[in-house]
Protein backbone atom coordinates (compact mmCIF):
# COMPACT_ATOMS: atom_id res chain seq x y z
CA UNK A 1 0.00 0.00 0.00
CA UNK A 2 1.14 3.70 -0.66
CA UNK A 3 0.64 5.53 1.94
CA UNK A 4 -1.69 8.78 2.35
CA UNK A 5 -0.89 11.89 4.18
CA UNK A 6 -2.22 12.27 6.96
CA UNK A 7 -5.32 14.88 7.28
CA UNK A 8 -4.58 18.06 8.51
CA UNK A 9 -6.07 18.88 11.99
CA UNK A 10 -9.45 19.83 11.89
CA UNK A 11 -13.12 18.43 11.34
CA UNK A 12 -13.83 15.37 8.66
CA UNK A 13 -17.26 16.02 9.00
CA UNK A 14 -19.02 18.57 6.77
CA UNK A 15 -22.77 19.99 6.44
CA UNK A 16 -24.45 19.77 3.27
CA UNK A 17 -25.50 23.58 4.09
CA UNK A 18 -21.43 24.48 4.14
CA UNK A 19 -21.52 23.12 0.18
CA UNK A 20 -25.12 24.20 -0.75
CA UNK A 21 -27.72 26.19 1.80
CA UNK A 22 -30.60 25.81 -0.88
CA UNK A 23 -30.18 22.50 -1.21
CA UNK A 24 -29.92 21.50 2.27
CA UNK A 25 -33.42 23.95 2.62
CA UNK A 26 -35.13 22.36 0.27
CA UNK A 27 -34.29 18.65 1.11
CA UNK A 28 -35.44 19.82 4.52
CA UNK A 29 -38.55 21.72 3.63
CA UNK A 30 -39.21 18.39 1.45
CA UNK A 31 -38.80 15.97 3.62
CA UNK A 32 -36.48 13.62 1.89
CA UNK A 33 -33.04 14.15 0.43
CA UNK A 34 -32.82 12.31 -3.49
CA UNK A 35 -29.22 11.78 -4.77
CA UNK A 36 -27.76 10.08 -7.53
CA UNK A 37 -24.49 7.55 -6.82
CA UNK A 38 -22.53 5.50 -8.81
CA UNK A 39 -19.07 4.60 -9.06
CA UNK A 40 -16.08 3.66 -11.90
CA UNK A 41 -16.98 6.44 -14.66
CA UNK A 42 -13.55 7.16 -16.26
CA UNK A 43 -14.35 6.70 -20.01
CA UNK A 44 -10.42 5.87 -20.46
CA UNK A 45 -12.13 3.71 -23.71
CA UNK A 46 -14.06 6.64 -24.75
CA UNK A 47 -16.74 8.73 -23.22
CA UNK A 48 -20.01 7.81 -24.53
CA UNK A 49 -21.23 5.47 -21.68
CA UNK A 50 -20.88 8.51 -18.99
CA UNK A 51 -21.74 10.85 -21.05
CA UNK A 52 -25.19 8.97 -21.34
CA UNK A 53 -25.64 8.20 -17.62
CA UNK A 54 -24.81 11.89 -17.05
CA UNK A 55 -27.40 12.63 -19.74
CA UNK A 56 -30.44 10.93 -17.79
CA UNK A 57 -28.95 12.35 -14.42
CA UNK A 58 -29.77 15.59 -16.16
CA UNK A 59 -33.34 14.52 -17.33
CA UNK A 60 -34.47 13.29 -13.89
CA UNK A 61 -33.19 16.69 -12.42
CA UNK A 62 -35.35 18.67 -14.87
CA UNK A 63 -38.19 16.96 -14.89
CA UNK A 64 -38.16 15.85 -11.05
CA UNK A 65 -40.96 18.13 -8.85
CA UNK A 66 -38.93 20.49 -6.67
CA UNK A 67 -39.13 18.13 -4.04
CA UNK A 68 -37.67 14.99 -5.70
CA UNK A 69 -35.54 17.07 -7.31
CA UNK A 70 -31.69 15.19 -6.69
CA UNK A 71 -29.07 17.81 -4.59
CA UNK A 72 -26.10 15.85 -5.48
CA UNK A 73 -24.05 13.28 -7.26
CA UNK A 74 -22.20 10.88 -5.03
CA UNK A 75 -18.92 9.47 -6.81
CA UNK A 76 -18.12 5.62 -5.43
CA UNK A 77 -14.73 6.22 -6.74
CA UNK A 78 -12.40 5.56 -9.86
CA UNK A 79 -13.47 8.91 -11.35
CA UNK A 80 -10.19 8.67 -13.64
CA UNK A 81 -8.73 5.60 -15.47
CA UNK A 82 -5.78 4.39 -15.22
CA UNK A 83 -3.19 6.06 -12.86
CA UNK A 84 -5.24 9.24 -11.78
CA UNK A 85 -3.32 11.58 -13.56
CA UNK A 86 -5.08 15.56 -13.32
CA UNK A 87 -4.84 16.16 -16.60
CA UNK A 88 -7.46 13.49 -17.40
CA UNK A 89 -10.54 15.16 -15.10
CA UNK A 90 -10.72 17.49 -17.97
CA UNK A 91 -11.85 14.66 -20.44
CA UNK A 92 -12.43 12.15 -18.15
CA UNK A 93 -14.68 13.89 -15.86
CA UNK A 94 -15.10 17.65 -15.96
CA UNK A 95 -16.58 17.66 -20.08
CA UNK A 96 -18.83 14.05 -19.98
CA UNK A 97 -20.61 16.08 -16.72
CA UNK A 98 -20.37 19.68 -17.53
CA UNK A 99 -23.94 19.80 -17.74
CA UNK A 100 -24.69 18.19 -14.42
CA UNK A 101 -26.37 20.88 -12.06
CA UNK A 102 -25.87 19.80 -9.00
CA UNK A 103 -22.82 19.38 -6.54
CA UNK A 104 -20.61 16.08 -7.10
CA UNK A 105 -19.08 14.82 -4.32
CA UNK A 106 -16.55 11.57 -4.34
CA UNK A 107 -14.63 9.35 -2.39
CA UNK A 108 -11.69 8.19 -4.25
CA UNK A 109 -10.73 4.49 -6.18
CA UNK A 110 -8.01 2.45 -6.40
CA UNK A 111 -7.16 3.46 -10.33
CA UNK A 112 -7.35 7.55 -8.33
CA UNK A 113 -4.64 6.82 -6.36
CA UNK A 114 -2.87 4.01 -8.32
CA UNK A 115 0.46 5.52 -10.00
CA UNK A 116 1.89 2.60 -12.17
CA UNK A 117 2.07 3.81 -15.52
CA UNK A 118 0.44 0.60 -17.91
CA UNK A 119 0.99 0.60 -21.16
CA UNK A 120 -0.87 3.42 -23.92
CA UNK A 121 -0.91 5.54 -20.32
CA UNK A 122 0.38 9.25 -19.73
CA UNK A 123 3.60 8.74 -17.73
CA UNK A 124 2.60 9.50 -14.21
CA UNK A 125 4.85 11.84 -12.92
CA UNK A 126 2.19 12.92 -9.86
CA UNK A 127 2.04 11.62 -6.17
CA UNK A 128 -0.83 9.18 -5.48
CA UNK A 129 -4.37 11.13 -5.22
CA UNK A 130 -2.82 14.37 -6.25
CA UNK A 131 -5.40 14.46 -9.18
CA UNK A 132 -7.96 14.03 -6.38
CA UNK A 133 -6.91 16.51 -4.04
CA UNK A 134 -6.34 19.08 -6.67
CA UNK A 135 -10.18 18.73 -7.88
CA UNK A 136 -12.19 17.45 -5.10
CA UNK A 137 -10.40 18.67 -1.33
CA UNK A 138 -9.12 21.72 -2.84
CA UNK A 139 -8.86 24.97 0.11
CA UNK A 140 -11.07 26.93 -1.47
CA UNK A 141 -13.18 26.70 -4.47
CA UNK A 142 -11.83 27.74 -8.00
CA UNK A 143 -12.70 27.25 -11.42
CA UNK A 144 -10.98 23.60 -11.81
CA UNK A 145 -12.34 23.82 -15.37
CA UNK A 146 -14.91 26.42 -17.50
CA UNK A 147 -17.81 23.70 -16.53
CA UNK A 148 -17.00 23.10 -12.63
CA UNK A 149 -15.87 24.90 -9.15
CA UNK A 150 -13.18 22.12 -7.82
CA UNK A 151 -14.86 20.92 -3.97
CA UNK A 152 -13.69 21.21 -1.08
CA UNK A 153 -14.05 18.16 0.71
CA UNK A 154 -11.98 17.81 4.24
CA UNK A 155 -10.06 14.63 3.20
CA UNK A 156 -10.59 11.71 0.70
CA UNK A 157 -12.28 10.27 3.75
CA UNK A 158 -15.08 12.02 5.13
CA UNK A 159 -18.72 12.59 6.58
CA UNK A 160 -21.29 14.25 5.25
CA UNK A 161 -23.77 15.56 7.28
CA UNK A 162 -27.02 15.70 5.44
CA UNK A 163 -30.81 15.74 6.03
CA UNK A 164 -31.92 12.24 6.66
CA UNK A 165 -28.66 10.96 6.62
CA UNK A 166 -25.53 10.86 7.43
CA UNK A 167 -22.83 9.32 5.09
CA UNK A 168 -19.95 8.23 5.82
CA UNK A 169 -17.46 7.78 3.11
CA UNK A 170 -14.04 5.62 2.99
CA UNK A 171 -10.77 5.37 0.80
CA UNK A 172 -9.87 1.67 0.69
CA UNK A 173 -6.40 2.49 -1.00
CA UNK A 174 -4.83 0.31 -4.21
CA UNK A 175 -5.23 -3.04 -3.04
CA UNK A 176 -8.58 -3.01 -0.52
CA UNK A 177 -7.41 -2.10 2.86
CA UNK A 178 -8.08 1.03 4.94
CA UNK A 179 -4.82 1.66 6.28
CA UNK A 180 -1.47 1.04 5.40
CA UNK A 181 0.94 -1.51 8.12
CA UNK A 182 0.99 0.26 11.58
CA UNK A 183 -1.45 2.88 10.99
CA UNK A 184 -4.93 2.79 12.61
CA UNK A 185 -6.47 6.28 11.53
CA UNK A 186 -8.90 5.33 9.13
CA UNK A 187 -10.37 2.53 11.25
CA UNK A 188 -10.22 5.03 14.15
CA UNK A 189 -11.81 7.25 12.08
CA UNK A 190 -14.45 5.08 10.89
CA UNK A 191 -15.05 3.94 14.67
CA UNK A 192 -15.66 7.59 16.16
CA UNK A 193 -17.86 8.23 13.13
CA UNK A 194 -20.19 5.58 13.54
CA UNK A 195 -20.36 5.88 17.09
CA UNK A 196 -21.09 9.70 17.13
CA UNK A 197 -23.44 9.63 14.51
CA UNK A 198 -26.80 11.19 14.70
CA UNK A 199 -29.53 8.24 16.06
CA UNK A 200 -32.31 9.91 14.44
CA UNK A 201 -30.59 10.02 11.12
CA UNK A 202 -29.99 7.30 8.58
CA UNK A 203 -25.93 6.25 8.32
CA UNK A 204 -24.84 5.02 4.95
CA UNK A 205 -21.30 3.88 4.28
CA UNK A 206 -19.56 4.20 0.96
CA UNK A 207 -16.08 2.39 0.55
CA UNK A 208 -15.07 1.75 -3.17
CA UNK A 209 -13.94 -1.88 -2.75
CA UNK A 210 -16.78 -3.72 -2.06
CA UNK A 211 -17.12 -6.14 0.92
CA UNK A 212 -19.02 -8.48 -1.03
CA UNK A 213 -18.89 -9.58 -4.66
CA UNK A 214 -19.55 -12.32 -6.88
CA UNK A 215 -18.17 -10.92 -9.61
CA UNK A 216 -15.10 -13.24 -11.74
CA UNK A 217 -12.85 -9.99 -11.99
CA UNK A 218 -12.41 -8.84 -8.63
CA UNK A 219 -14.67 -11.00 -5.82
CA UNK A 220 -15.47 -9.32 -2.56
CA UNK A 221 -12.70 -7.31 -0.42
CA UNK A 222 -11.82 -9.21 2.96
CA UNK A 223 -10.35 -6.52 4.43
CA UNK A 224 -13.02 -4.02 3.77
CA UNK A 225 -15.61 -6.86 5.58
CA UNK A 226 -13.29 -6.95 8.79
CA UNK A 227 -13.06 -2.89 8.91
CA UNK A 228 -16.54 -2.08 8.70
CA UNK A 229 -17.83 -5.59 11.26
CA UNK A 230 -14.97 -3.99 13.71
CA UNK A 231 -16.82 -0.56 12.94
CA UNK A 232 -20.08 -2.11 14.19
CA UNK A 233 -18.74 -4.17 17.08
CA UNK A 234 -16.80 -0.99 18.28
CA UNK A 235 -19.83 1.64 17.96
CA UNK A 236 -22.63 -0.61 18.25
CA UNK A 237 -24.52 1.08 15.16
CA UNK A 238 -25.56 -0.76 12.36
CA UNK A 239 -25.40 1.02 8.74
CA UNK A 240 -28.79 1.39 7.18
CA UNK A 241 -26.77 0.22 3.72
CA UNK A 242 -23.27 0.04 2.50
CA UNK A 243 -22.79 0.77 -0.92
CA UNK A 244 -19.35 0.56 -3.24
CA UNK A 245 -18.03 0.36 -6.77
CA UNK A 246 -15.29 -1.07 -8.16
CA UNK A 247 -16.59 -4.06 -9.90
CA UNK A 248 -18.37 -2.98 -12.98
CA UNK A 249 -21.63 -4.15 -12.97
CA UNK A 250 -24.81 -3.86 -10.12
CA UNK A 251 -25.41 -6.39 -7.23
CA UNK A 252 -27.27 -6.04 -4.36
CA UNK A 253 -27.23 -8.48 -1.53
CA UNK A 254 -28.84 -9.08 2.03
CA UNK A 255 -26.94 -9.66 5.26
CA UNK A 256 -28.45 -10.24 8.66
CA UNK A 257 -27.28 -8.35 11.06
CA UNK A 258 -29.12 -8.51 14.80
CA UNK A 259 -32.38 -9.43 13.30
CA UNK A 260 -32.47 -6.71 10.92
CA UNK A 261 -31.84 -6.80 6.92
CA UNK A 262 -28.94 -4.71 5.66
CA UNK A 263 -28.29 -4.23 1.68
CA UNK A 264 -24.61 -3.93 0.38
CA UNK A 265 -25.08 -2.78 -2.96
CA UNK A 266 -22.72 -3.13 -5.59
CA UNK A 267 -22.71 0.08 -8.28
CA UNK A 268 -19.90 0.23 -10.31
CA UNK A 269 -20.93 0.70 -13.90
CA UNK A 270 -20.77 4.14 -14.28
CA UNK A 271 -19.09 4.45 -17.44
CA UNK A 272 -15.90 2.37 -17.67
CA UNK A 273 -17.19 -0.20 -19.17
CA UNK A 274 -18.01 0.68 -23.22
CA UNK A 275 -19.84 -2.22 -23.95
CA UNK A 276 -21.15 -5.09 -22.82
CA UNK A 277 -18.26 -7.73 -23.11
CA UNK A 278 -16.34 -4.47 -21.13
CA UNK A 279 -18.80 -5.54 -18.11
CA UNK A 280 -17.72 -7.85 -15.29
CA UNK A 281 -19.79 -11.18 -15.08
CA UNK A 282 -20.48 -13.01 -12.38
CA UNK A 283 -18.82 -16.24 -11.70
CA UNK A 284 -19.62 -19.16 -13.84
CA UNK A 285 -23.00 -20.51 -12.39
CA UNK A 286 -24.71 -18.31 -10.76
CA UNK A 287 -26.67 -16.95 -13.29
CA UNK A 288 -28.59 -19.67 -13.52
CA UNK A 289 -29.21 -20.43 -10.43
CA UNK A 290 -32.66 -18.98 -8.56
CA UNK A 291 -32.43 -15.88 -6.40
CA UNK A 292 -31.69 -15.10 -3.39
CA UNK A 293 -28.12 -17.02 -4.36
CA UNK A 294 -27.09 -18.31 -0.85
CA UNK A 295 -23.23 -17.03 -0.63
CA UNK A 296 -20.64 -19.09 1.45
CA UNK A 297 -22.13 -17.23 4.21
CA UNK A 298 -25.44 -18.33 5.81
CA UNK A 299 -26.19 -14.21 6.74
CA UNK A 300 -25.50 -12.90 3.21
CA UNK A 301 -27.72 -13.31 -0.44
CA UNK A 302 -27.65 -11.85 -3.69
CA UNK A 303 -30.75 -10.65 -3.99
CA UNK A 304 -30.49 -9.21 -7.54
CA UNK A 305 -27.68 -8.25 -10.22
CA UNK A 306 -27.42 -6.49 -13.51
CA UNK A 307 -24.31 -6.92 -15.74
CA UNK A 308 -25.74 -6.66 -19.20
CA UNK A 309 -25.83 -2.82 -18.93
CA UNK A 310 -24.33 0.28 -17.07
CA UNK A 311 -26.82 2.25 -14.66
CA UNK A 312 -26.88 4.64 -11.48
CA UNK A 313 -28.51 4.76 -8.25
CA UNK A 314 -31.09 6.96 -7.46
CA UNK A 315 -31.37 7.23 -3.60
CA UNK A 316 -34.06 8.70 -1.37
CA UNK A 317 -33.49 9.78 2.46
CA UNK A 318 -36.51 9.99 4.26
CA UNK A 319 -36.99 10.32 8.88
CA UNK A 320 -38.25 6.61 8.45
CA UNK A 321 -36.50 4.52 5.55
CA UNK A 322 -34.12 4.84 2.50
CA UNK A 323 -35.94 3.93 -1.15
CA UNK A 324 -33.15 2.68 -3.84
CA UNK A 325 -33.79 2.95 -7.35
CA UNK A 326 -31.26 1.50 -9.57
CA UNK A 327 -31.61 3.37 -13.29
CA UNK A 328 -30.18 1.12 -16.25
CA UNK A 329 -28.70 3.77 -19.48
CA UNK A 330 -28.49 0.41 -22.23
CA UNK A 331 -25.22 0.40 -24.32
CA UNK A 332 -27.24 0.75 -27.57
CA UNK A 333 -29.10 3.45 -26.79
CA UNK A 334 -32.73 2.70 -25.47
CA UNK A 335 -34.85 4.44 -23.15
CA UNK A 336 -33.09 3.92 -19.83
CA UNK A 337 -35.63 2.35 -17.90
CA UNK A 338 -35.81 1.52 -13.72
CA UNK A 339 -34.20 -2.07 -13.11
CA UNK A 340 -35.20 -2.58 -9.80
CA UNK A 341 -36.65 -0.48 -6.20
CA UNK A 342 -36.03 -1.57 -2.73
CA UNK A 343 -36.20 -0.08 0.67
CA UNK A 344 -33.91 -0.17 3.82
Amino acid sequence: MEAIPRPAPGNLSVALSVFDPRASKAASDAGKLVFHCVGDTGGIHGTATQEAIATEMENQLKTAGEGDQARFFYHLGDVIYFNGQSTLYKSEFFEPFQYYPALIFAIPGNHDGDTQTRRGDLPDTEPSLYGFFLNFCDSSPQHASPYRMSMTQPYVYWTLNAPFVTIIGLYSNVEGSLDARGRNDQQHYLETQMKNADPNKKLLITVHHPPFSLDSAHGGTPDILTALDSGIAASGRIPDAVISGHVHNYQRFSRTIDNRTIPYVVAGAGGYANDQRSMHKLQKGIEQESLPFQTTLSSVQLQNFQQQEPGFLRITALADRIDFQYWIVPFDGSTPSLFESFSA
